[in-house]
């Protein structure tokens, strides 16, 4: 393969349910701790760092059971639909 060449990438199952309850209550735990949900998940997202995350409700310990690509795909897929 050239280095040109695109990798495709794709994980196994429909997650598209369990990503929406998770980020739901992730986005809902943050926000209850006076956060601003959007500004932490991106953090959590670009560093890895699940201590952007509040454990408050347990919410650190639930994002972190999917991993961050799985997460992303579903987001960004969700979001690319709506277009």
């Amino acid at each position: 393969m050239e280095s040109s060449d695109t990798t495709k990438f794709s994980f196994a199952g429909d997650k598209t349910a369990n990503v929406k309850e998770l980020m739901s209550y992730v986005y809902g735990a943050l926000k209850e701790k006076g956060y601003n949900p959007i500004n932490q998940l991106v953090g959590y997202f670009i560093s890895g760092d699940p201590t952007y995350i509040t454990s408050y409700k347990g919410a650190r310990g639930y994002i972190t059971r999917i991993d961050r690509d799985e997460l992303l795909e579903v987001i960004i897929s969700e979001y690319c639909s709506r277009l």
